[in-house]
C-alpha cells in the first residue's frame, strides 16, 4: 500500500513538473501576434456606401493624423466644425426649433388673447404657417424673442428638455432628437477617435442645442456655437439667476459663422461640414487656411428616405455651394447614393 502511494505521488509530481514547464515556456515565448495584413480592420463608417465621398473623408483623416506625413496636423489643431440643421439632423419641413417655438406660442396663447388677431401669432394659432412667416426674418425673430425671453436659463433648459421628450415629427412620428443622421454620428465618432474635437456651429439657438446635443452627438455644451439673445445676471431674485432678454445678441449664420468660430473657438477649423449656402462662409473660411483642409456639403437628394432640396429658393438653399465645390475641393455627399441608412432607427 505504501509503495503504491509513493508511485502515485511520483506520477502526480511528474505531471505537475511538465505542466509548470509548459507554462514557463509559453510565457517566455508568447505566440506571435498576427501580422497587420491578417487582422481585419473594422469599417469606421459602416453606414456609408463605398465611393468617392467616403474615400475622401477616410484618406483625409489618415493623412492628417499620421506622424511623419507632410499633411500631419497636431492634435491641438484638429478642430472640426459642423452645422446642425440639415447637416447632423433633419430640418424639414421646417427647422425643428421653429416647431418648438410654435408649440410654445400655442401653450402661451391663453395668457395673450390679442394674439388671435395679430400676426405672426394669428397664423401660427390657425395652423397657417405661410401667413405667419410672410413677415420674413423679422417675424421669425419676433416669435423667437417672445418664446425664449423672460425666463431664467434653467427654466428655458427644462422647457426644451420637456419638449424634446414629448414632441414628435409630423412625418415620421419620431422624437426630433431621434432624427439625427447615423452616417454623420459615425463621422463624429471617427473624428474623435483620431484626436479631432468636433464643434457645432449653427444658426440655431445655442441654448436650445445645448440641452440635447451631448446625448445625441456626444458634443458637450461648451463645444457648441450658435445664435443667441442677450442674457442678464439678475441679483434682485433669490437665488440670483441668469435671465434671457428679448434682444438679439449674436446671429451665427452665413457671414456670422467664421466670426462665431473665432470668438468661441479661437482656431480656424481643419474640417467643416454644412448643407446650405448659409454654411458657405464657414466652409470657405476653413478651406482657405494654410495646410490640409476639408470642406463637406451634405446634399439632400433623397426624397424617399428624407427630403430632396437644393437650389430652390427658401430655407437651406444650396446653390452657390454646389457651384463652388470644385473650386475649393469640397466633398459633396449625395445622401441618396452615399448613405446606406439615414437615421439610427432605419433597418
Amino acid at each position: 500500500m505504501f509503495v503504491q502511494r509513493i508511485k502515485r505521488f511520483n506520477i502526480n509530481l511528474t505531471a505537475w513538473f511538465f505542466s509548470a514547464c509548459s507554462v514557463l515556456l509559453i510565457s517566455c515565448n508568447p505566440p506571435k501576434p498576427q501580422s497587420s495584413a491578417t487582422v481585419a480592420v473594422a469599417d469606421p463608417l459602416p453606414s456609408w456606401n463605398e465611393g468617392a465621398s467616403k474615400k475622401s473623408i477616410i484618406d483625409f483623416i489618415l493623412r492628417t493624423t499620421k506622424e511623419g506625413s507632410s499633411d500631419f496636423v497636431p492634435v491641438a489643431d484638429r478642430i472640426a466644425c459642423f452645422d446642425n440643421d440639415g447637416t447632423l439632423w433633419t430640418e424639414k419641413p421646417y427647422p425643428f426649433q421653429l416647431f418648438f417655438v410654435i408649440d410654445r406660442i400655442k401653450a402661451m396663447a391663453p395668457q395673450h388673447p390679442v394674439w388671435k388677431d395679430k400676426q405672426p401669432y394669428k397664423g401660427i394659432l390657425n395652423g397657417d404657417l405661410k401667413s405667419a412667416m410672410a413677415g420674413g426674418e423679422k417675424a421669425l425673430v419676433e416669435i423667437m424673442m417672445t418664446t425664449h425671453a423672460g425666463m431664467t436659463t434653467d427654466e428655458f433648459d427644462k422647457t426644451v428638455k420637456d419638449w424634446v421628450a414629448t414632441a414628435t415629427h409630423p412625418r415620421t412620428g419620431r422624437h426630433y432628437n431621434e432624427m439625427i443622421y447615423q452616417p454623420m454620428v459615425e463621422l463624429l465618432d471617427y473624428l474623435r477617435a483620431n484626436g479631432y474635437k468636433p464643434f457645432i456651429v449653427s444658426g440655431g439657438g445655442i441654448d436650445f442645442m445645448r440641452v440635447w446635443a451631448e446625448a445625441a452627438y456626444g458634443i458637450p455644451p461648451y463645444q457648441i456655437v450658435g445664435s443667441s439673445i442677450k442674457t442678464k445676471y439678475d441679483t434682485s431674485v433669490r437665488p440670483p439667476a441668469l435671465i434671457k432678454v428679448a434682444e438679439l445678441n449674436f446671429n451665427d449664420d452665413k457671414l456670422g459663422k467664421p466670426v462665431g468660430i473665432h470668438q468661441h473657438i479661437g482656431k480656424r477649423p481643419v474640417f467643416a461640414a454644412g448643407n446650405s449656402d448659409g454654411d458657405y462662409a464657414m466652409l470657405q473660411y476653413t478651406s482657405t487656411g494654410k495646410g490640409p483642409r476639408l470642406g463637406l456639403y451634405v446634399h439632400h437628394t433623397d426624397s424617399i428616405r428624407e427630403y430632396f432640396y437644393d437650389r430652390r429658393p427658401g430655407l437651406a438653399r444650396l446653390s452657390k455651394g454646389l457651384d463652388d465645390a470644385p473650386k475649393y475641393h469640397w466633398v459633396t455627399v449625395d445622401m441618396k447614393n452615399d448613405w446606406k441608412k439615414i437615421y439610427p432607427f432605419d433597418k
